[in-house]
């Protein structure tokens, strides 16, 4: 795909996502953009299909919606609510120790900065990028398995992982788009570019896709 072809394709994704829904993240972040939500409903999001996250979240923000709430709840009682989250044991651990050390280390607040926030048990490069977009409104591109498939896809990057399609992207993608890149994507991988045997005949973006490792459609 030639570069000067991405704003085309956003603009072109941005009218026909309008059917789907977008990932419950960002539903959450429209409803509530405090910085501490967006990071414990994302960290609950990995590996979770999106109804999952909602009800968890959604428990779980009844109970503490805040690190000092967070707090006095103990790592059982924090599995107990987000169950059936995947992994959900671990990253009750997670939420627990990030209660901890955001009211140690940084007065209850959520950094907002790409290399505190990495400092934090189970934050990776994707979880920090969208709480720096999200919660902060600061520039960062969020790269997960959809966003990494679909830019490699239309031949926009070449990558062979998520973390170096994220600074491939850093390198190459206008600003502009780095805060919607990935609702962007998400949506439309959910829901017609999906890993395997994707729905290119309903794409509204198939002209500008090289198809780069599609060996079947639909």
């Amino acid at each position: 795909m030639r570069d000067r072809d991405i704003e085309r394709v956003a603009a072109i994704l941005a009218r026909s996502n309008k059917r789907w829904k977008v990932p419950i993240v960002t539903v959450f972040s429209k409803e509530d953009n405090r910085p501490f939500k967006v990071l414990v409903s994302c960290i609950l999001s990995l590996r979770t299909k999106d109804a999952v996250t909602e009800e968890a979240s959604k428990r779980l923000f009844k109970l503490a919606d805040s690190p000092e709430k967070l707090m006095t709840l103990s790592q059982r009682e924090i599995e107990e609510v987000i169950y059936p989250a995947g992994f959900y044991k671990v990253k009750a651990e997670n939420l627990k120790n990030i209660a901890s050390t955001l009211f140690k280390n940084y007065a209850c607040r959520v950094p907002d900065s790409l290399d505190e926030l990495l400092k934090l048990k189970g934050v990776g490069r994707k979880t920090a990028n969208l709480v720096l977009t999200l919660g902060y409104d600061k520039p960062g591109i969020c790269v997960d398995t959809h966003v990494h498939r679909i830019c490699n896809r239309l031949g926009y990057v070449s990558a062979k992982t998520p973390e170096d399609t994220e600074f491939a992207l850093r390198e190459k993608l206008p600003k502009r788009l780095w805060k919607s890149i990935n609702d962007l994507l998400v949506t439309h991988g959910q829901n017609v570019c999906r890993p395997i045997s994707p729905i290119c005949s309903k794409c509204q973006i198939a002209f500008y896709c090289e198809k780069v490792g599609v060996a079947k459609s639909r």
